[in-house]
């Protein structure tokens, strides 16, 4: 049996907390089980060097994990003097996600920064970071019309991500820290509310998977990304 009783295809406890800080543009507490990511938006006058000269605006993102986190405690980047790799990819996937439903054009060269940092990591840090991402995202958008600084939201559509994995040969939806670290098959999908693939990561870690099985992950991921775009909009 899974923790808390989960059924094989169940999502973990879902909470969004908005304006969980004071100081950003928007910011979202999102918990998914034990994890939790706290997502901030900044807005800034400025564009990459590609852009100067054009009226596009910006979307990126960062991400990192807090030393305490984890049971053991997670060196700072800048303990290294750069970035850890992992945290390289994971903030390139979730900028890359997040540019693929906005318009650029609509932020009128302005560059939009989504900061992710996992407060606590029980597994799914990059699928909750994207999930929570998304809707500070949306947020801070709505308060740029507000304040008449844009003319309207530049975001176009709704996206979340999810984990899923094969452990002990069963596929499973949101993967713990304790499922994650023994799966065969690992497994991350980033979709729209209507079921449109933006990205998908799988590996077969242990062993090799089926395309019956790459279909079931597919399936439940579908379900569970139309979840969470719905726990979305509950607080949109």
């Amino acid at each position: 049996m899974r923790a808390n009783n989960r059924k094989d295809n169940e999502l973990r406890p879902v909470t969004f907390t908005l304006d969980y800080c004071e100081y950003p543009l928007a910011n979202v507490l999102v918990e998914i089980g034990k994890t939790r990511v706290l997502c901030c938006v900044t807005a800034e006058n400025r564009v990459p060097p590609h852009l100067v000269g054009s009226d596009s605006g910006w979307v990126t993102a960062e991400y990192a994990m807090l030393p305490g986190a984890t049971q053991t405690r997670t060196p700072r980047d800048i303990s290294r003097l750069r970035i850890a790799p992992r945290s390289s990819e994971i903030q390139r996937l979730i900028g890359r996600s997040l540019r693929s439903v906005t318009d650029l054009q609509g932020l009128c060269g302005l560059s939009l920064t989504v900061d992710c940092d996992v407060l606590q990591a029980d597994g799914g840090t990059r699928t909750a970071s994207i999930t929570g991402g998304w809707l500070a995202l949306w947020l801070g958008c709505e308060k740029l019309v507000k304040q008449n600084i844009i003319v309207k939201n530049p975001v176009k559509e709704q996206i979340a991500a999810v984990s899923a994995g094969i452990v002990d040969g069963k596929p499973l939806l949101d993967l713990d820290y304790s499922e994650d670290s023994n799966a065969e098959t690992d497994f991350n999908m980033v979709m729209t509310n209507t079921g449109r693939i933006i990205e998908l990561q799988g590996t077969g870690e242990k062993r090799p998977f089926t395309r019956d099985e790459l279909t079931s992950l597919l399936d439940m991921g579908t379900k569970a990304i139309a979840e969470l775009c719905r726990l979305q909009r509950e607080v949109m």
